[in-house]
């Protein structure tokens, strides 16, 4: 993979605009305020992917086959309309009667134990502090994101949804993150995208704003920011 790898704690990379190497953060000042953050939902505000892995590897059990998690969860990144897809033609099993399976078990899974990332409710409340605004753009149903967010203690500090079912198309589509930007008229040279996967990134690029990479490996498009604990990203947007 190019680009820049996770840094360590404390040595957040920030990549330029451009095809400029990477500099760190505490080497160079920002020419650039963020202030807004346009948020992912699964494996970026909340660690949900094991819950996710779980529901897949119990349906499969139910039509008595099986699976790693580290499979399930390299397609699940993918999209979960594509894992289920995926595992069903792999194991031979019906489509929609597996997809329904997952679908219940994953929903029996309390939302509490799909807990936000550490350091994620500090920096949503930093964005506030100094002005800023958080929003969500998810392939996750627009009701399920709002659960989750309340179950935690987080819905008030969103001031914006898109759902996968609000009918705009899929990252690396920039359509979700586009609306967002124009009901709130952001600025967005202090815009940016974050998200834990390379559709992140491009969506982010393809609306003209910022992006941040989360415990994620960089793909075709570079990020501007590549982190991977939140107290990074924190003391990244609030250097003055």
């Amino acid at each position: 993979m190019n680009g820049v790898r996770p840094a360590s704690a404390g040595q957040l990379s920030s990549r330029p605009l451009g095809d400029a190497p990477a500099i760190r953060v505490l080497e160079a000042r920002r020419s650039v305020v963020i202030k807004n953050l346009i948020w992912d939902v699964d494996g970026t505000l909340f660690d949900t992917y094991p819950a996710i892995v779980r529901a897949f590897l119990l349906a499969l059990q139910a039509f008595g086959k099986s699976d790693s998690a580290l499979h399930v969860e390299q397609a699940a990144k993918v999209g979960l309309t594509h894992c289920a897809r995926h595992l069903a033609r792999l194991h031979d099993v019906p489509e929609g009667a597996f997809g329904d399976q997952f679908g219940e078990l994953y929903n029996a899974i309390p939302k509490s134990e799909q807990p936000p990332f550490e350091g994620v409710k500090a920096v949503c409340e930093s964005v506030l502090t100094r002005g800023g605004s958080n929003s969500v753009a998810t392939h996750r149903a627009r009701e399920s994101a709002a659960e989750l967010l309340s179950t935690h203690g987080m819905r008030h500090m969103f001031m914006e949804i898109v759902g996968g079912d609000d009918g705009f198309p899929k990252k690396p589509s920039p359509q979700s993150l586009l609306a967002i930007i124009d009901r709130r008229a952001l600025d967005r040279a202090e815009t940016a995208a974050i998200g834990d996967r390379d559709v992140d990134i491009q969506a982010g690029k393809a609306a003209g704003i910022r992006t941040c990479l989360f415990h994620g490996d960089e793909g075709e498009v570079a990020a501007d920011l590549v982190f991977s604990h939140y107290k990074e990203l924190q003391l990244y947007l609030e250097e003055r």
